[in-house]
This record gives structure tokens, C-alpha cells and sequence, in this order.
């Protein structure tokens, strides 16, 4: 069981090395695709010279999303996950959230930063709690809808027809995936927030809000 993990990246010259190399040690079957979202702060040079990573480039800023995107179409694992080049998610986690896909009919697991250890900062808690139970009440139960960590198999990732640019990816994933009825297996894994970088802000928070309800209404 080979795991394709899909790292966007946009302006993470000081973080993208050290991840890149945690999420080499651990010990899975995996390939490693990075996504440059058209960074400018000498994050593209830095990734040209790290080995052992298929390495694509956006022509220009086109969102999260869309990196996530183009990543999911190069992918060639049986199973993907989404992970994110800032440092705040631990991949020694992927040994305990593969596990689950032993089970053949285990096709999607979340790790669930509300179940495990997860350090939030405090704003962020409060919006994350909200939009996961705006999604139980759209959709169905899971508790932590914006994680990072969403191991998928590939041709049910491909199947979503996904189509966000931006952070509005995850709730995308998430209700297309609750409205086919895929069960959700969520794991607790470790989260230590960032204070500064790039984080969701008030208007990703409204524009998440809009997409549940536009893909409730669908």
C-alpha cells in the first residue's frame, strides 16, 4: 500500500526543507509531491536542490486548492494525504492513520486534531469547532473538518471533481465526500499551531461557511 502525500507549498523557505525531510523518515511507502503555489520568497530555489521529491511548479498564485489539485492528478499511490509544509502537523502520524486502511472497506481517514493533542490557538479553536459542527448539522459527524490530515484513496479523491482554489478546498472535500455517504474513520493525531504565518482569516472562515451551504443546497 503505497502513500501519495501532497505538499503545498507557497512561501515557506524557512519550514519546507525540515518537513520535507520529517516526512522522508518515516517508514511508509510513499512518494513525496510538492506543489510550488508561485512562491517568490526563495522557497523554489530551495526546493530545486532537495532530492528525492517530484517537484511541480504553479506559472502563478493560484491557491491552495489548486495545488492540492494538480498534486492529486500526479498522484500514483493507492492512498492519499494532504500535508502541509508549515510545521504544525507531525507525520509520524501517518503510521497510525494508514492503519485503518488494513480494511478494505476503510476509504477515507481523518486525523482529528480535536480528539488528539491538539494546541490550538485560541481564535483558530473557536472557528475550527464552528465550521465542524456547521458540517455535522449539514452533513453528517466528524469532528475536526478542516484538518490537514485527510487520507483518501486515490480514485475516491478523483471521483470528487474537486474545484477549489483556495482554503475552501477542505470544506469541499469533506461535504462531497459526506453527500456520497464514504464513512469517515477519524484518528487523534498531535497539532502545535504556529503563531505567525499564514493562517485562515475571517474572510476564508465566511467563505468556507458559503461553500457548505452551496454544496448542502447541490
Amino acid at each position: 500500500m503505497k502513500l501519495s502525500v501532497i505538499m503545498p507549498v507557497y512561501n515557506e523557505v524557512k519550514a519546507v526543507e525540515t518537513i520535507i525531510n520529517k516526512v522522508k523518515e518515516v517508514p511508509v511507502d510513499k512518494e513525496i509531491i510538492v506543489v510550488d503555489d508561485f512562491s517568490t520568497d526563495g522557497t523554489r530555489e530551495k526546493l530545486s536542490l532537495i532530492p528525492g521529491i517530484k517537484l511541480l511548479f504553479h506559472p502563478k498564485n493560484m491557491g491552495k486548492g489548486a495545488a492540492i489539485r494538480t498534486g492529486i492528478r500526479e498522484a500514483k499511490g493507492d492512498i492519499v494525504v494532504i500535508q502541509d509544509a508549515d510545521l504544525e502537523y507531525d507525520p509520524w502520524d501517518y503510521l497510525k492513520l494508514v492503519r485503518p486502511f488494513q480494511d478494505q472497506k476503510v476509504c477515507v481517514v481523518y486525523g482529528s486534531r480535536f480528539k488528539g493533542k491538539g494546541d490550538f490557538l485560541f481564535l483558530s479553536k473557536l472557528a475550527n469547532r464552528f465550521l465542524s459542527i456547521l458540517t455535522n448539522i449539514l452533513f453528517g459527524k466528524v469532528s475536526d473538518m478542516e484538518t490537514c490530515y485527510k487520507l483518501v484513496r486515490r480514485e475516491i479523491f478523483l471521483g470528487l471533481n474537486l474545484t477549489a482554489n483556495r482554503f475552501e478546498i477542505e470544506p469541499e472535500i469533506t461535504a462531497k465526500l459526506l453527500r456520497k455517504k464514504v464513512k469517515i474513520v477519524e484518528v487523534p493525531i498531535k497539532y502545535q499551531a504556529r503563531k505567525i504565518g499564514k493562517k485562515i482569516g475571517v474572510k476564508d472562515g465566511i467563505a468556507a461557511c458559503y461553500y457548505l451551504f452551496k454544496w448542502y443546497l447541490r
